[in-house]
């Protein structure tokens, strides 16, 4: 028995000595494939990384085509604005030259007619033309004073109209569709006995 006892012993040495060898057969294995999988880590990591930069550019640049067609937009929409600006000042004259007309009636009236019904219609024509394309004239009489419709030239007293109303106009305003064109220039009341 004796024997036996000693026969089991260098056995379950063995086993016990063959046991950690396997287990460092083992973790050298892991340890050989640890890095493959760290490597395969970062690299799947870069490209995580680069994919989200590059949905960035990509979301840059949509914002960018935005951006361009919202001002491609505004340029399109005011594209006719300083040409409609510098047809304004024929407007001007045209009116002065009908309230000339106007005023003179007597001394050669036919030819007088002829030429003030050639500005009416000039100036209809015209009219028609800048309302096509978006111009209307602003009002101004007897409103309150706008800053941002009205320029004030000068103050007058007036029984009739209140302060800080518009009394008369030197020049019409004018809107292009929601931008005002040109403020009017206007004679604003003082009020009853004040004087400017």
């Amino acid at each position: 028995m004796i024997d036996e006892t000693n026969k089991q012993d260098p056995v379950g040495d063995q086993q016990t000595t063959e046991t950690p060898e396997d287990l460092g057969d083992v973790e050298t294995i892991t340890e050989e494939e640890a890095p493959p999988e760290s490597e395969s880590e970062t690299l799947q990591q870069k490209l995580d990384a680069t994919q989200d930069q590059l949905m960035r550019v990509a979301a840059e640049f949509e914002n960018y085509k935005k951006r361009m067609e919202r001002e491609r937009s505004k340029l399109l929409k005011y594209a006719g604005e300083n040409i409609l600006r510098d047809l304004l000042s024929t407007l001007d004259n045209l009116d002065r030259a009908v309230e000339q007309g106007n005023a003179e009636v007597e001394d050669t009236a036919k030819k007088l007619q002829s030429m003030l019904e050639g500005i009416e219609l000039t100036r209809k024509g015209l009219v028609s033309t800048l309302e096509r394309y978006g111009v209307e004239p602003l009002t101004a009489i007897g409103l309150m004073f706008n800053p941002d419709e009205h320029d004030a030239l000068t103050m007058e007293a007036s029984d009739e109209t209140p302060a800080n109303h518009v009394l008369r106009e030197f020049a019409k305003g004018y809107r292009f569709k929601d931008r005002v064109l040109r403020h009017a220039q206007v004679v604003v009341s003082s009020g009853p006995g004040k004087a400017a």
